[in-house]
């Protein structure tokens, strides 16, 4: 008699725990395979501090196949569909190929990707913030844009490039304003700017304070470390629109910038959406034991799966790292008592509380409901991310220490282009590779196109011809060479075949 085929489609939080727990149980009296675009589980929390030059890329990367056991067969390739019937996932793998993988239980952990808003504008010239290549281009942008600044004689065009707006105050928002200011006020104290120039973050959200959707403990030390940073925070404030040179907003007031990061929030994966399963605000119904509604042998977790909240009837447990974590656990353990090991439980949880890096000795933290600030909240939320990731640990201990005593390496490695990472795309994880955007009629390199290199109606990961490429970009401060010409790369950086 064969052995039950297991196929876990997705390595974030969820999918990661989910094949660590079930390879504990059922040892070799299954077949695992993890269906995953990259070799490695991403550390989300600490990516702010990738893009502010803290830590380097591959400290928050741990390697799927050294860590996971050897009964985890690891497969490169996004999901481009499943056969529920058939009980099949068909996939693309990096080099272009199809592939199939049958199973007799599946795991969809695929998680989220970039929450987009109708803001005219927002899709051409905002960068998202959900996976490594976008941390490691804005670490190049945000350097380039301060380089640039410095060497110009025109005061207006220097504090347009020192000038930085963050759309969305959640988790990743404040983070990626408290660290990028710190960032910045570094860059410029070795390449000082004009007289009455200084890097500018503005925070912008529409909800009456930063971290709505945490203790409002948390959302007032936040508030006040960033604002006695520099930050421009401002609330109930939204973009009505984006252009070349900067952006509108709601409170009237036209900012000339060449950034934009949008971190309003995440949308479950669209794979879920071609499955026709019940859905819940984009993500795929389960029952408190994870598993689908009339597919029991079909279980979700993570972000892309709607879980719902014992603790609260009615309610869905949140988009949160910490529920993603738990849920592989409880999913693990589910699908192994669904083979004849164990028994199943629902879903329930406790909050331990949250932690929020703000950059340097700062932090806002309450754990198990303790309200912590200052250095001792830096020094609780550190330990919390050592303890936290599943290796690399004394990498990004050393890194912490070297940053606290050396200066940050304000050098752009060029690896990752604006077109790469166009903001409407269903993979954050994997930056665009074999050519760039086509133009639009006015000329610029449109994101959406970038985005569509994957047919909507196939689910993530379904690859297509890439089409062909262009110099253009239409991100504000898109190309690593503005000085020759704004949003133009030179030829000897674009893409072959580029005209």
């Amino acid at each position: 008699m064969s052995r039950p085929r297991i196929v876990i489609v997705g390595a974030g939080f969820a999918g990661y725990r989910t094949a660590r727990t079930l390879a504990r149980l059922v040892r070799h009296k299954a077949d695992i395979t993890l269906l995953n675009p990259t070799d490695y589980f991403l550390y989300l929390p600490l990516l702010p501090q990738v893009a502010a030059g803290v830590l380097e890329p591959r400290r928050v990367t741990v390697s799927l196949p050294g860590t996971l056991p050897k009964n985890v067969r690891l497969a490169l390739g996004e999901a481009a569909g499943i056969d529920l019937e058939a009980r099949a996932v068909h996939y693309t793998d990096p080099e272009g190929d199809k592939g199939t993988l049958t199973y007799d239980r599946l795991v969809l952990a695929v998680g989220s990707v970039n929450k987009l808003l109708p803001v005219p504008g927002i899709a051409e010239y905002a960068h998202g913030f959900r996976g490594l290549p976008e941390a490691l281009y804005l670490r190049d942008h945000v350097t380039r844009q301060v380089e640039l600044a410095a060497a110009s004689d025109d005061p207006k065009s220097s504090a347009a490039r020192c000038t930085f707006v963050v759309v969305g105050a959640g988790y990743t928002g404040t983070e990626v304003a408290a660290q990028g200011q710190l960032f910045t006020d570094a860059l410029v104290r070795k390449q000082p700017l004009r007289e009455g120039v200084r890097p500018r973050w503005l925070l912008l959200d529409t909800a009456p304070r930063v971290l709505p959707g945490l203790d409002e403990g948390l959302s007032r030390t936040a508030d006040r470390v960033l604002r006695q940073r520099g930050v421009d925070v401002r609330m109930e404030t939204s973009v009505q629109e984006a252009s070349e040179t900067g952006v509108q907003l709601s409170d009237g007031e036209f900012v000339d910038t060449r950034t934009l990061v949008w971190c309003v929030g995440v949308r479950p994966d669209p794979l879920v959406k071609g499955l026709e399963r019940p859905l819940e605000q984009g993500r795929l119904l389960v029952d408190p034991y994870l598993q689908v509604p009339g597919q029991p042998e079909v279980f979700a977790c993570g972000d892309a799966a709607a879980v719902p909240d014992l603790e609260k009837p009615g309610e869905y447990t949140p988009m949160t790292a910490q529920h993603a974590w738990r849920q592989g656990k409880a999913a693990g353990r589910n699908v192994a008592a669904s083979l004849g090991i164990g028994e199943r439980h629902a879903y329930r949880h406790r909050d331990l509380g949250f932690t929020v890096d703000l950059g340097g000795v700062k932090a806002a933290a309450n754990p198990l409901g303790i309200p912590l600030s200052g250095p001792i909240a830096g020094a609780v939320t550190r330990g919390y991310h050592l303890g936290a990731m599943p290796g690399n640990r004394l990498r990004v201990a050393a890194d912490w220490a070297l940053d606290a005593v050396l200066p940050r390496q304000a050098v752009q490695l060029g690896l990752v282009r604006s077109w790469s990472v166009p903001l409407e795309t269903s993979s954050p994880e994997l930056a665009r590779v074999g050519g760039a955007p086509e133009k639009s009629a006015g000329g610029h390199a449109s994101a959406r196109s970038a985005g569509s290199a994957k047919p909507a109606s196939s689910g993530k990961g379904a690859t297509s011809t890439p089409s062909k490429p262009t110099s253009a970009s239409a991100k504000p401060g898109g190309g690593p060479d503005e000085s020759v010409e704004p949003h133009r790369e030179p030829d000897g950086n674009r893409p072959e075949g580029t005209s």
